[in-house]
């Protein structure tokens, strides 16, 4: 029995039922899967490197591997499992499996991860990572009127997947104008240059330390997306993210940037009772109030999202129709939008779903 890699269920054939397996002969792929699914092992070398009795290990283990794909393919051939193409972490598994060694292992997992990281390109995050095997498509051909907002957006990413110096932003303005969808789109856009984005749901902030120390090693560039911010002061989300930022013990790795959006400027609800008497002589309270809007602060790129008029409204409904618009179809946006919807692109999308 291995004690790197994961066993294949048995009778052999359920662990091709189970998989999601690529077009070809599958006894390979099946076998190939197993060095992207030894979490441990990956783990171990991207954070420590590879000693000379592991790599020894390594290579007699594979050499097991490779004992046991010539049996499969020899006693059962079979038709291909897939129909979908390979993805390029699955063909590098599978050459490392037919003729690597343990030092291609460790290539194999430093240019292409281990696990859903080798598989996707999109998580959520609420303590506990999980993949997202069908992420909104959506591309910045779909944002009308922003051009200068998304092209600052898409400079500051370039220069994060180059290794560049880059700042943690902020997108906020009126609801439904756009702002997710913008950074959902850099994962479209980006995802083959190893832009691989994670929302961080609020019950995860507590564990973003946790987070970060398992995406540091890996070979990709992480957006940390923290959507439609807003907290009260007395939140521990808050000061999870203030510490996330800057100010924490940890360090934030050189490959995670953070990406948030609020409809709200300062990122902290307010009301009158927070702000000080302005005859108050107390030097901290009006300390308090700074330390609650400092937050907005720490991100260095603020990209503003004003609201749709009636013009760029119109102008994103025939984009998402792929059409100019007839007078008819005009009067009934219009008409949809003012019966309290309001102009957004939000609007504009559900208008277009239901004028189809």
């Amino acid at each position: 029995m291995s004690t790197l890699f994961p066993p294949l269920p048995e009778p052999p054939r359920r662990a091709l039922l189970e998989a999601d397996l690529p077009e070809g002969e599958p006894w390979g792929w099946r076998l190939a899967a197993l060095l992207l699914e030894a979490e441990d092992l990956a783990r171990k070398l991207l954070t420590q490197g590879l000693s000379p009795g592991l790599a020894q290990v390594i290579e007699d283990e594979l050499l097991a591997l490779r004992q046991r794909l010539h049996v499969l393919r020899t006693s059962d051939r079979l038709a291909s499992f897939g129909l979908r193409p390979p993805l390029p972490a699955e063909v590098a598994a599978l050459e490392v499996l037919e003729q690597g060694d343990a030092q291609s292992l460790l290539h194999l997992y430093r240019q292409h991860g281990y696990g859903a990281f080798a598989r996707h390109s999109a998580y959520l995050f609420g303590g506990r990572l999980e993949a997202v095997p069908n992420p909104d498509p959506v591309s910045f051909a779909a944002l009308v009127g922003f051009e200068r907002q998304i092209a600052a957006l898409r400079t500051n990413v370039e220069r994060f997947l180059e290794g560049q110096p880059a700042l943690s932003t902020l997108l906020y303005g009126a609801r439904g104008c756009g702002k997710s969808t913008a950074v959902k789109a850099l994962r479209t856009a980006y995802a083959a240059r190893g832009l691989r984005l994670v929302e961080v749901l609020y019950p995860g902030l507590d564990q973003l330390p946790a987070l970060l120390e398992v995406l540091r090693p890996l070979p990709h560039k992480f957006l940390l997306y923290l959507d439609d911010l807003a907290f009260s002061a007395e939140d521990p989300g808050f000061h999870q993210l203030k510490a996330l930022l800057e100010g924490a013990v940890y360090q934030r790795p050189a490959n995670v940037l953070v990406v948030a959006t609020s409809n709200r400027r300062n990122l902290i609800n307010e009301s009158w009772a927070d702000r000080p008497d302005p005859d108050s002589t107390d030097p901290a309270a009006w300390d308090t109030l700074q330390n609650k809007l400092a937050l907005a602060d720490r991100f260095g790129l603020v990209l503003t999202f004003p609201p749709f008029d009636q013009q760029g409204f119109l102008r994103t409904v025939s984009y998402l129709l792929e059409r100019d618009l007839d007078d008819a179809t005009r009067q009934a946006a219009l008409r949809f939008a003012q019966e309290g919807r309001g102009f957004s692109g939000r609007t504009a999308r559900q208008f277009a779903d239901w004028h189809r």
